[in-house]
């Protein structure tokens, strides 16, 4: 259970900067305001039963957004960014409006590019650390990837912390999912050790969109349109052929939010898959009955799958990737494989056509609400570095940014509720059984 001691966050000091931000402390002057220390929102807001629980009374997290007064003097302050883990729509956004707001709202000195994740940060691997400069970010934003390239997997904290001191970096900023979250805190961790005036900040970053108190992550709305376009060509496939199945895999190693609104989003899908729902694929109403019964009918079917959803259908893998996480075994050719089979042993053979676009979807470049999520992430990032907030990521919750203390951020990793509204609403589109 979360106390209001895990919504507590970090500071290096008193702030005896004023800010250079023209903002105002005056609300109705028709001015932009700067964000009191004490404003908080709510943890929750929504009373199923009209009560607020006496252990949720107290659960604030701390507003985030510009202070009147900051820690650092931007004349002498150096920032560094970093990029870690697989490609997301929105990263070189990111990176521009971090640059953007240091540089002409801040004028902060230097602005630093670490090379290829936390890995730059390691001086044998000779990954030299880029000075961002306008020119360099002027069109960034319009490219997929990340400029600075990004890598997978931890450094040493030691090595970490004393390439940020010899760099005479004042503020950290960490772009990345739950591991290069839980790398931001061990850097955190091992400057406060040392007792050094280092701001370290995490922005969430994954399509997947399941880090834990971030309504929608940067990169999710731009990956719906890229799944649903890979199923309205999936439905054409499985419409231009007898008996076709037009099945499609895309990315959820353990939530499947990409599968299940581009689902609602296309209209055209008839079984969804996902991590937090078992199936079962043989016998009285299982997937294969099902799918059966719609080709009768129909003619034709679209199934889409999450990576992480059916493993318990195949051999458990037990590799894992560079950043810890546990490598999926591949359930859409898993599933590919035993669709075709199927149907041919009981003598009604189909076309099936497998379409994984998770590389693509991944790698292209932010749309325009993942465009204004980046700025205002970004922007509110460096807002909380310049007032010396520290080991904190910035969450978006009840329609506000927060500060998030890292370790509650990935204590958990957020989930589809087959209770959820998304959930019914998914049921509702496709028609499939409610399988439990």
């Amino acid at each position: 259970m979360i106390k209001p001691a895990d919504l507590l966050v970090a500071n290096l000091g008193p702030r005896r900067f004023s800010s250079p931000l023209c903002l105002s402390t005056v609300p109705g002057d028709g001015i932009g305001d700067f964000v009191p220390d004490e404003a908080r929102v709510r943890h929750v807001i929504e009373l199923p039963d009209g009560r607020l629980p006496a252990a949720e009374q107290d659960l604030l997290f701390e507003k985030a957004g510009p202070r009147e007064n900051i820690f650092f003097d931007p004349s002498q302050t150096s920032v560094a960014i970093v990029t870690c883990g697989g490609l997301c729509p929105g990263l070189n956004n990111v990176i521009r409006s971090l640059f953007l707001e240091l540089h002409h709202n801040y004028g902060v000195a230097k602005v630093w590019g670490i090379r290829y994740g936390y890995r730059g940060l390691n001086p044998a691997e000779h990954d030299a650390p880029i000075l961002l400069s306008p020119a360099f970010v002027e069109n960034i934003h319009r490219q997929g990837g990340t400029v600075l390239g990004s890598s997978r997997g931890p450094q040493d904290p030691a090595v970490t912390v004393d390439f940020l001191v010899q760099r005479k970096i004042d503020a950290f900023f960490c772009l990345g999912g739950d591991g290069t979250q839980r790398g931001a805190h061990a850097i955190h961790e091992e400057i406060a050790r040392r007792g050094l005036p280092i701001s370290v900040i995490g922005i969430p970053k994954t399509i997947d969109n399941d880090i834990s108190y971030v309504t929608q992550t940067f990169g999710f709305s731009t990956a719906l349109e890229k799944a649903k376009e890979a199923i309205d060509g999936a439905h054409a496939e499985s419409k231009g052929a007898p008996r076709g199945i037009g099945l499609v895999k895309v990315m959820g190693r353990d939530a499947g939010f990409i599968a299940a609104g581009a689902t609602i989003a296309s209209q055209e899908v008839n079984f969804t898959l996902i991590p937090e729902a078992r199936f079962p694929l043989e016998g009285e109403g299982g997937l294969f009955e099902m799918l059966a019964r719609r080709l009768d009918e129909r003619q034709h079917a679209v199934i889409v799958a999450a990576e992480g959803a059916g493993q318990y259908l195949l051999d458990e893998e037990t590799a894992c990737d560079a950043s810890g996480n546990r490598k999926q075994a591949d359930i859409g050719a898993y599933l590919a494989a035993r669709i075709v089979r199927h149907f041919e042993t009981i003598g009604q053979p189909v076309n099936l056509k497998y379409i994984d676009p998770s590389y693509m979807i991944r790698s292209v470049p932010a749309n325009c609400e993942d465009s204004l999520l980046c700025n205002s992430l970004a922007r509110h990032a460096v807002h909380a570095a310049m007032a010396g907030k520290t080991g904190v990521m910035i969450g978006y919750w009840h329609d506000s940014y927060i500060h998030v203390p890292i370790p509650l951020a990935v204590a958990s990793k957020k989930r589809v509720s087959p209770e959820s509204e998304l959930w019914v609403a998914v049921e509702a589109c496709t028609g499939q059984p409610r399988w439990r």
